[in-house]
């Protein structure tokens, strides 16, 4: 009996984790009770506040640690946990006395990715 073989085109696998980007969106969803018209605000607002706090804490005043602080807080309550987590990092680095010249780089970073994805979710919706 001949052996049959037939090509099978196969479909990429779907990430192990999902990357829904720089905002988990199932985050927000939940922070905001699936009220897509309080997302759209929330987002406008962290978006506002973090590029404030951002051009701020680009001179490192002497509240910069709590400015951080500020910002690691908002930035967990919408899901942009690279900014949060960024924000942490700036803090302890802060805290510790320690040259916070690539925590505030990466943190700036984080803030880019983040509110370039908020504008595009903003114009979507």
């Amino acid at each position: 009996m001949p052996l049959h073989l037939q090509r099978i085109e196969w479909m990429p696998s779907p990430p192990l984790v999902p990357d829904d980007g720089p905002i988990d969106l199932g985050h927000l969803k939940r922070m905001t009770l699936g009220d897509e018209g309080l997302e759209r605000e929330v987002l406008a607002m962290f978006s506002a506040q973090s590029a404030r706090l951002i051009g701020t804490l680009a001179a490192l005043p002497a509240e910069a640690r709590e400015l951080a602080h500020t910002l690691k807080g908002s930035a967990r309550a919408i899901g942009a946990f690279a900014v949060a987590d960024a924000a942490d990092a700036l803090e302890s680095a802060l805290a510790n006395g320690e040259d916070p010249t690539e925590a505030l780089a990466e943190l700036t970073d984080a803030v880019t990715r983040a509110r370039t994805s908020i504008d595009a979710q903003l114009r979507r919706s």
